[in-house]
């Protein structure tokens, strides 16, 4: 089966604009999380990690163009920069994740059917494809927050089955009322900074952003880093609690290992989705023991960025292959004390380290699970590991 690459990426976020800014900010042990008093969003005080209101994301587009789309705009225009991928060729498709889209037009207004029409997901997209002068209709992946790392691999499954050429998947979410208040009624929200993993976590932070990756079967575009396994599951346990096992995320990662042909021995490090709620990391560490991973070292990057819900899985994808590119595993911000029953090696502080794959996690509401595989390539077998 044919190779896909990554070949051009973009993070937009309050951390910076690029990749790069993204990349260093966190490197400085920068967070976009901050306290935000806003009547607007919520009538109490919370914690998140919000992009300026007076940003200018796409020049002169703002009353033409909501905030979620000028989102998607900007970051797919920087991430084709340089990359030698046409999005108007018939061999591109355009991938868009998201949960809630345009979903704060609902807010403080009649709902006309005006109104629903451009709510929906596929008015945003057709608007995407006009503006890039897109050959085909783009595809809309949304299914909860595992949005982003299921809208990578359908790019890299379209790919590999000769469909397209080239992918390019992006995804955006804006912090509203609608969504934070949700998120409150749960009473999920963390009355601080979040703490992955850690003893004392006690809920999430929000975020908002956009991050678009593009992925090719051409090697000549290649930043050297490769897809090389993806699988989805679903434990069907409870609409918003995630399995009391691990099991099914379990078998994510393992689907996703056969597929990228490694065994637990060859994952250098683990990006796990890590929201900071009490159930939710306890089933990633025991996903990650079933799997024989516990040795790996694990992070999360919520404390950076928030939960960013449709973009949370390309944001952290990103941040995982700069980490294989540059040989650096990063610390999983907010953590102290491991407050999980598994013995997860969780990063404190800033390793080099040398690097080749790396498993990226996810997992969201409905009891959906994602785990994808990111490798340098050409592979080489790492240390010695159970052959899982």
């Amino acid at each position: 089966m044919k190779d896909v690459f990554i070949v051009a990426d973009n993070i937009v976020s309050p951390l910076g604009l690029t990749t790069h800014e993204n990349f260093t900010a966190i490197t400085k042990g920068f967070s976009g999380v901050k306290q935000h008093t806003n009547p607007v969003l919520s009538e109490d005080s919370f914690y998140a990690s919000l992009l300026d209101e007076n940003i200018e994301l796409v020049a002169g587009e703002r009353s033409h163009y909501t905030k979620f789309e000028q989102l998607l705009i900007a970051s797919i225009s920087d991430a084709l920069e340089n990359s030698g991928v046409n999005i108007a060729d018939p061999k591109t498709i355009v991938i868009i994740s998201s949960t809630k889209g345009n979903i704060s037009l609902v807010e403080n207004t009649v709902v006309t059917p005006q109104i629903k029409k451009r709510l929906a997901l596929h008015t945003s997209a057709s608007l995407i494809a006009e503006y890039f002068h897109c050959a085909n209709t783009p595809l809309v992946v949304s299914n909860a927050c595992i949005s982003g790392l299921l809208a990578i691999l359908v790019g890299k499954r379209l790919i590999q089955s000769d469909q397209y050429d080239n992918a390019v998947v992006v995804g955006a979410d804006v912090i509203s009322k609608f969504v934070l208040s949700g998120f409150q009624s749960f009473q999920a929200i963390s009355a601080g900074p979040c703490k992955p993993f850690d003893a004392d976590r006690n809920g999430i932070n929000l975020g908002e952003g956009a991050a678009t990756i593009v992925l090719s079967s051409n090697e000549e575009y290649s930043q050297g880093i490769r897809i090389t396994g993806g699988a989805v599951s679903n434990d069907a346990n409870h609409i918003s609690g995630p399995s009391r096992t691990g099991e099914e995320l379990g078998q994510a990662i393992m689907k996703a290992m056969e597929d990228a042909g490694v065994t637990a021995g060859y994952i250098d490090l683990i990006s796990a989705h890590g929201t900071a709620t009490v159930y939710n990391d306890e089933m990633e560490a025991l996903a990650i023991s079933l799997t024989g991973l516990l040795s790996v070292p694990v992070n999360s990057l919520k404390g950076y960025y928030g939960h960013t819900l449709g973009a949370a899985g390309i944001i952290e994808s990103i941040i995982s292959i700069q980490s294989l590119q540059q040989d650096i595993i990063l610390p999983s911000r907010g953590f102290s004390r491991l407050g999980v029953t598994k013995p997860l090696n969780v990063s404190v502080e800033l390793q080099e380290s040398p690097l080749k794959t790396c498993l990226k996690t996810a997992s969201g509401f409905g009891g959906c699970n994602a785990a994808l595989v990111f490798s340098k390539s050409p592979p080489a077998p790492r240390r010695g590991g159970p052959g899982l």
